[in-house]
C-alpha cells in the first residue's frame, strides 16, 4: 500500500478531472432493438453536444448511423424523448435544429419527411401496414397562442400528414396493437402534470387508418397513468397509481386488473417521451424494473401463474428498458459502475455491456460509494439521501479535520438521484469533499404520498430535507459544519436559492440556471410546465402571497454568504433574467457573487467546455470561500464584491 500524503480536505490531487469527465461521459439513452441489432442515442461532447444514432450488430460493435450535423433530439415539451424509432434498419427521427421529423434508410442518407418546422414530433410509433408512423405533435405555428398538441400519422413515402386525435392539452405514449387494429394512448389537460393525473383512451383503426369509437377507460385527475403497452397476444397493460404505488394492471374492459401488486414503483415521472421499465419477453412473460425505497430491482413475471422471480444483477440503476425474446436491453448503473447500456438474459440474469457513458473509470482508490441515509426532517418528516465519503487513495486529511460538505439538490422537481456512479460527485468526493444526494419529499421512487409531500410546499419540504441533512451529518460529526455548500440546477437550484436565502445553514452555494422568482416563472415558461406552480405552490389568488413569500430574488437583503450563478443564454425554460436580476442585487450588497453565462446552451449545459469550464469555476469558488488551494491550475473566477 502506498503511503498517504497529508493535505486539508478540498486541496487532494484527483485524477478525474473536468476534462476528463466532460470528454468522457457520453449520455445514452433510449435503446430500441431491431432484429439481431441494437439501437441506441449517445450524445457527443466532442461535437457540440449533438446526439446520434448509434447502431451495434451481433458482435457488440457499436457505429454511428446519423451523419453530423444532424443531432436527434425532440423539443416536445422542451425536455423531449422518444426522438427515434427504428424498424428492419430504416430511422425515423426528429432533428433538433430545424424540428423536422427525417427518414433515413439502411445504408442512405437522411431525407426531410416534414417540411414545417413549426411542427415538432415525438414519441414515434410504427404502422408498419399502412407504411406510416404515427407520433404526438406539438404545433407551435400560431404565434401568440399556446401550442397545440394532437395525435397525427405521417405518409413515410411523401410525408403527407393526418390528425389522429385532439382536443386535449397534452398526449403522449400513442401505442398501436399487435395487429394494428387499436390504438391507445394517454392525455390530459392543464394544471394537471402527468405524474398527477392523466387518462388512458383507446380507439378502433378503421379501413382508411383514422380512429372510431374512441373512449376512455382508466384515469382522471388524481390518477397518474404511465407506459401503456400491447402484449404479443393484443392484450393492453397499463401503470397506474392508484394504490398509491406505480403498478402494473392488465386493461379488462374498463377495468384494471393488478399484475404483481408491490409498495414500489414501476414507473417514473414522464418529464420525457419514451421511458419504459416494462417489457414482453415472451407471450405471457414480462421483465420489469421497479424502484423500491430508492434503488432499482429487475423482476420476471409469470402472467400465468402470476409468479414473481427476482432477477439478480449487480446493478442498483436501471431504466430504459426494452425487450426482446429472453432478454430486455436496460440502461443500468451501480455504485461503481457508470450508466451503460446493458443486455440482460431474463431467465439467468447474465448480462453483457453494449455501451458504456464512461469508457474508462479510475481506480476503486478514488471512488466514493454512497450509504443509503434516512434522517429525520422537519414535522417528524423522514428524508431519504445518498450520502458519498470523501476518498481518495493517495491522500489523507490533517488529524481533527472534517471535510467539508457539497449537497446536492436535484432538479425537477419531481424527480429522483439514483445510486448509479456519477463523476461528477465522484470530482468532489475524489478532492476532499463529502456529497449528500438528497431525494427530498417530492421524488420519485418512495410513492406517491411522498411525491406529494411537495404539494404546495415547494420551496419549503424540499429545501428542509436539505437543510436538515446537512445539519444531521455536521450533528453526527462526520461534516465539517462551517464548511457547507449547497447546489442544483432548474428546480433544484430554486431549493439551492432559497437554502441560502432563508436558512443560514450553508456557507456557499452554486445555482445552475436555478429558478429565483416564481412570477417570472410563470410568465416565461413553456407549455408543459406553465400551469406546474398551481400545484407546487398554490392557485391564485393565494399563489401571488406565497409567490412573494418564497422567491429568493425579492429577499436578497437575506442573503448573505457567496453564491456562483451558471446561465445558458439560450435557455427556453428558466430565463438568463432570472439569474441575472437576482446577481445584480447581490452584488449592489457586497455579497461575493459570480455569474458565468454561456452562449449556445439551453436548458441543462451539453458543450464540451462549458462543463469542464463551469466545473472548475465551481471547485475554484468553493477554494477562495473555504480557505484551500485547489491541487488544479484553473482559470479564475471573477468574484465580485461591490462595496456597501
Amino acid at each position: 500500500m502506498t503511503n498517504r500524503t497529508t493535505a486539508p480536505f478540498g486541496s487532494w490531487k484527483s485524477p478525474l478531472t473536468a476534462q476528463r469527465i466532460a470528454a468522457g461521459t457520453k449520455p445514452l439513452a433510449s435503446p430500441q432493438i431491431d432484429g439481431d441489432e441494437v439501437y441506441w442515442l449517445e450524445g457527443l461532447a466532442a461535437e457540440g453536444g449533438r446526439v446520434a444514432v448509434v447502431r451495434a450488430g451481433p458482435d457488440g460493435t457499436g457505429s454511428i448511423v446519423t451523419p453530423a450535423p444532424l443531432n436527434v433530439r425532440s423539443r416536445v415539451h422542451e425536455y423531449g424523448g422518444g426522438a427515434m424509432l427504428v424498424d428492419r434498419g430504416t430511422l425515423v427521427f426528429s432533428n433538433f435544429a430545424d424540428n423536422l421529423v427525417y427518414v433515413q434508410a439502411a445504408g442512405s442518407v437522411p431525407r426531410a419527411l416534414t417540411t414545417n418546422s413549426e411542427h415538432r414530433h415525438a414519441d414515434f410509433v410504427l404502422d408498419s401496414v399502412r407504411q406510416r408512423v404515427i407520433a404526438v405533435r406539438e404545433d407551435h405555428s400560431q404565434a401568440g397562442h399556446e401550442a397545440q398538441s394532437s395525435l397525427v400519422v405521417i405518409a413515410l413515402g411523401d410525408g403527407s400528414a393526418r390528425e389522429l386525435a385532439a382536443g386535449f392539452d397534452f398526449y403522449s405514449a400513442p401505442r398501436l396493437s399487435p395487429d394494428g387494429r387499436q390504438l391507445a394512448w394517454l392525455c390530459w389537460n392543464h394544471p394537471l402534470m402527468p405524474w398527477q393525473g392523466t387518462e388512458l383512451w383507446l380507439a378502433d383503426v378503421d379501413d382508411s387508418g383514422g380512429l372510431v369509437r374512441a373512449r376512455r377507460i382508466a384515469g382522471g385527475d388524481d390518477e397518474s397513468l404511465c407506459q401503456p403497452l400491447w402484449s404479443p397476444r393484443g392484450e393492453l397493460f397499463v401503470v397506474s397509481d392508484r394504490t398509491g404505488w406505480w403498478n402494473l394492471y392488465r386493461v379488462d374492459g374498463e377495468a384494471l386488473q393488478a399484475v404483481c401488486p408491490m409498495k414500489a414503483e414501476f414507473g417514473q415521472p414522464q418529464w420525457v417521451f419514451g421511458q419504459a421499465m416494462v417489457g414482453f419477453t415472451g407471450d405471457d412473460e414480462i421483465v420489469a424494473t421497479y424502484i423500491e425505497r430508492g434503488l432499482s430491482k429487475l423482476v420476471r413475471i409469470d402472467l400465468v401463474g402470476g409468479a414473481a422471480q427476482p432477477i439478480e444483477t449487480p446493478f442498483s440503476a436501471l431504466h430504459d428498458l426494452r425487450a426482446g425474446p429472453g432478454f430486455v436491453l436496460v440502461i443500468a448503473g451501480s455504485p461503481v459502475t457508470a450508466e451503460q447500456i446493458v443486455r440482460i438474459d431474463a431467465a439467468t440474469g447474465a448480462h453483457r455491456v453494449l455501451a458504456r457513458s464512461v469508457d474508462e473509470l479510475p481506480d476503486a482508490g478514488y471512488l466514493s460509494v454512497p450509504e443509503a441515509l434516512e434522517y429525520p426532517s422537519a414535522d417528524g418528516r423522514i428524508a431519504h439521501a445518498f450520502f458519498f465519503a470523501s476518498r481518495n487513495r493517495d491522500f489523507e486529511a490533517p488529524a481533527g479535520e472534517l471535510a467539508p460538505l457539497v449537497v446536492f439538490s436535484h432538479g425537477g422537481p419531481t424527480s429522483m438521484s439514483a445510486s448509479s456512479l456519477k463523476l461528477t460527485i465522484q470530482y468532489w468526493t475524489s478532492r476532499g469533499f463529502a456529497v449528500l444526494d438528497v431525494n427530498y419529499g417530492g421524488s420519485t421512487g418512495f410513492g406517491r404520498a411522498y411525491r406529494d409531500l411537495l404539494k404546495g410546499q415547494w420551496g419549503v419540504v424540499d429545501v428542509e430535507d436539505c437543510v436538515a441533512g446537512a445539519r444531521w451529518l455536521a450533528g453526527q460529526g462526520r461534516v465539517d459544519g462551517a464548511r457547507m455548500a449547497i447546489r442544483g440546477g432548474s428546480a433544484g437550484g430554486f431549493t439551492t436559492l432559497c437554502a441560502l436565502t432563508f436558512h443560514d445553514v450553508f456557507q456557499a452555494g452554486a445555482s445552475y440556471f436555478g429558478v429565483s422568482d416564481l412570477q417570472a416563472l410563470d410568465d416565461d415558461t413553456h407549455k408543459f410546465e406553465s400551469r406546474y406552480t398551481a400545484y407546487l405552490v398554490a392557485p391564485p389568488p393565494e399563489r401571488e402571497r406565497l409567490y412573494a413569500e418564497r422567491s429568493p430574488v425579492l429577499h436578497a437583503e437575506r442573503l448573505a454568504c457567496p453564491v456562483i450563478f451558471f446561465q445558458g443564454l439560450d435557455d427556453k425554460v428558466v430565463l438568463p433574467a432570472q439569474s441575472e436580476v437576482m446577481v445584480a442585487a447581490l452584488k449592489a450588497r457586497g455579497v461575493p457573487v459570480a455569474y458565468l453565462a454561456f452562449e449556445g446552451e439551453g436548458h441543462g449545459f451539453r458543450r464540451k467546455e462549458t462543463l469542464i469550464r463551469s466545473l472548475e469555476a465551481e471547485a475554484f469558488f468553493y477554494a477562495k470561500v473555504f480557505g484551500f488551494e485547489l491541487s488544479d491550475r484553473v482559470e479564475p473566477v471573477a468574484i465580485e464584491a461591490a462595496a456597501r
